[in-house]
């Protein structure tokens, strides 16, 4: 498929974009006592020097009462404005407009921070945050809108091309459109154009402030997803209310709601891509105004079918370009083989938000460290040979970093093809996607001109007999077999004997899950699928608990009720005698059995470190990476292999 409608220029009233591919908003948390920083615009600016066509910041917020995470960019205070300045400065140094996205929370928040009430329409509690807000006066709904107003001058002295009012997963204004949180009755509640009233003149108050300088959006929300919530008939209305204003210049969309449905907003691999594609499609049928689509678009063309079928005008790739910068000057160029795409795991980007860390990406050492300059090219005077022992995420991130300087890197791996158990959590068909980590990796080692040398097991003559510069190892771990499983225990498993195929297990069979991420679950799955009836057991007090923090857990108890899988919590195993598998309910200390016919282990496994011990008492330059340190997930493994292979 051609690329001729992705290149395209667009007008969004006085700004004109380059290309249909926009860098929508997003949390960062690199915020700093409410403001910007250095690495705001560096990390923009890393985007902008790669193409994408427009820049939309993460939120600001328009009002003290709106603070409902520590690191949120405080928009009400002039503080702000020089950090916009070298923001807006440092994006348009690459001929890049940015927008900047205000917004009040409402009562999708808490007063945590702020020890104020949050205010909403109603006096309805948001399901995550469970606060009661405080249902706001017709003097405090002028205060808002004389926030929004503020902060968009604000914006406007500080450099943006335009403002976004976000009005779609988490703010007052959706509040206020949305049956399900708004029941007041008087003129801003009941019907749809009442409901809308708010919004409407938050527009008018924002474009008397900008004039006809900026550019003006508004991002709505096309299907909530939750019960009584605004649906896409809703939507499709509020948009054209939005466009009879005559003062907005393009709508952008979304799905869901953050506070209740958050797992389909930042969808993760087990959900299509361009799953939101119908509201920017309905939405686009009913108004003349440039529609923004969103939907974990993987590659350019995804995002070009999307716009030769005339669903949206624009398209927003976010993940796309955290997980690569240059992604649009990738497409441009057809280097599609060299872009290192989106995983959708939601580790270090969304599950960081969530922990209260900054946005980082599992494959890409480089994104939230702009400004720090990792990942920057510094060619070595003194080129040396490099081993590197194993090729997964680890082994081949550091060959990356120590090629990218210019040193001889050859990698050597015991098996006959690289990705570590990387490959073997990617044979799982729900979670296939992981893979491309590997297939990304091997890219860039292939451009750089890595060596690699399969079958080959390293030990240290091996070493010696080629007197290598410098030595990483990165050997991973191995299953471990805990305490209570005899040795010759002949119906028990690690869940990479059951994925790799050298354990069968059949019948009943309980898993036990000590790991609490995707280990359990997904051979979980693999298991049912083959006829197995599955029992995960945990001694924690949720089966596969971290998949909540990367969003996989509302689609884990769908699939895991539809397979019949079982999750049990709060069990300790103790001892397995025969098919006899002892549990101890540590709540009440009491003990339980389980006779399956097979026990599938979802368990930290051991380092596999003694090559690493060996050369180092033999005095070679070594150095360690990834599970052979400590074994850990895949993140851990990338941000070591970069910084070792950096520091050769």
């Amino acid at each position: 498929m051609s690329s001729r409608y992705l290149w395209t220029p667009l007008q969004l009233g006085p700004v004109e974009t380059r290309n249909r591919i926009v860098f929508s908003a997003h949390l960062t948390n690199y915020a700093r006592d409410g403001l910007p920083t250095a690495q705001h615009a560096a990390y923009y600016a890393a985007r902008a020097a790669g193409g994408t066509g427009l820049i939309i910041t993460e939120e600001h917020s328009t009002h003290p009462t709106d603070w409902p995470y520590e690191k949120l960019i405080h928009g009400f205070h002039r503080d702000v404005i020089p950090g916009y300045l070298a923001m807006t400065e440092a994006v348009h140094r690459h001929r890049t407009p940015i927008f900047a996205q205000i917004n009040h929370n409402g009562g999708q928040a808490s007063s945590m921070y702020s020890r104020l009430p949050v205010w909403a329409p109603s006096a309805v509690a948001d399901p995550l945050f469970r606060e009661v807000p405080k249902a706001v006066t017709h003097a405090e709904i002028d205060e808002i809108i004389a926030g929004y107003a503020l902060v968009a001058e604000h914006c406007a002295e500080g450099g943006f091309d335009g403002i976004e009012l976000q009005c779609s997963h988490s703010s007052i204004v959706r509040g206020f459109l949305s049956p399900a949180t708004n029941k007041r009755t008087d003129g801003y509640g009941g019907s749809l154009e009442n409901r809308a009233r708010l919004l409407v003149e938050i527009v008018a108050a924002v474009r008397k402030v900008i004039g006809n300088r900026l550019a003006l959006g508004v991002r709505i929300c096309g299907d909530e997803l939750i019960d009584g919530g605004t649906t896409i008939d809703d939507a499709v209305r509020i948009a054209e209310l939005v466009e009879q204003t005559g003062q907005v210049d393009y709508i952008n969309t979304s799905i869901g709601v953050a506070t209740a449905s958050l797992f389909m907003i930042e969808a993760s691999m087990h959900i299509p891509p361009g799953y939101a594609m119908f509201i920017p499609s309905a939405i686009r049928k009913a108004v003349d105004l440039p529609v923004v689509g969103v939907g974990r678009f993987k590659d350019p063309l995804q995002a070009e079918r999307a716009l030769a079928e005339g669903h949206c005008d624009l398209v927003g790739i976010v993940r796309g370009q955290i997980a690569d910068a240059d992604f649009a000057a990738k497409a441009r160029a057809g280097a599609t083989d060299e872009t290192r795409l989106c995983l959708s795991c939601n580790q270090e980007c969304v599950g960081r938000m969530g922990l209260n860390r900054w946005l980082g990406c599992i494959e890409n050492p480089r994104t939230g460290r702009e400004a720090e300059g990792v990942g920057a090219i510094r060619i070595t005077p003194k080129p040396k040979s490099v081993m590197v022992v194993g090729a997964g995420p680890a082994g081949l991130q550091a060959a990356i970093a120590s090629r990218r300087n210019g040193h001889a890197v050859t990698v050597f791996e015991k098996g006959s093809e690289a990705g570590g158990q990387v490959r073997i959590a990617a044979s799982v068909p729900n979670r296939a996607e992981f893979g491309d980590m590997v297939r990304n990796q091997l890219a860039e080692c292939r451009r750089l001109g890595v060596e690699f040398e399969y079958d080959v097991g390293v030990w240290p003559g091996l070493v010696e007999e080629r007197r290598p510069d410098h030595v990483i190892i990165a050997t991973g771990a191995e299953p471990a077999r805990p305490y209570w499983v005899p040795e010759d225990a002949t119906n028990v498993a690690d869940v990479r004997e059951v994925l790799e195929g050298t354990a069968e297990p059949f019948g009943d069979v309980v898993l036990i899950d000590e790991i609490g991420f995707h280990h359990a679950t997904s051979t979980a799955e693999v298991l049912a699928d083959r006829g197995c009836n599955v029992e995960i057991v945990t001694p924690g007090m949720v089966v596969g608990q971290d998949l909540g923090i990367t969003l996989d857990m509302e689609n884990w108890w769908i699939r895991a009720g539809e397979k019949g899988i079982a999750q049990t919590t709060d069990l300790v195993p103790m001892g397995l005698e025969g098919n006899t598998l002892t549990l101890l309910h540590h709540p009440t200390g009491q003990n339980v059995e389980r006779r399956p016919d097979w026990i599938v282990l979802a368990i930290h496994g051991n380092p596999v470190e003694w090559l690493y011990h060996d050369l180092r008492a033999a005095g070679v330059s070594v150095e360690r990476v990834g599970d052979c340190v400590a074994p850990r997930r895949a993140h851990s493994a990338v941000i070591e292999g970069e910084r070792a292979g950096a520091a050769v």
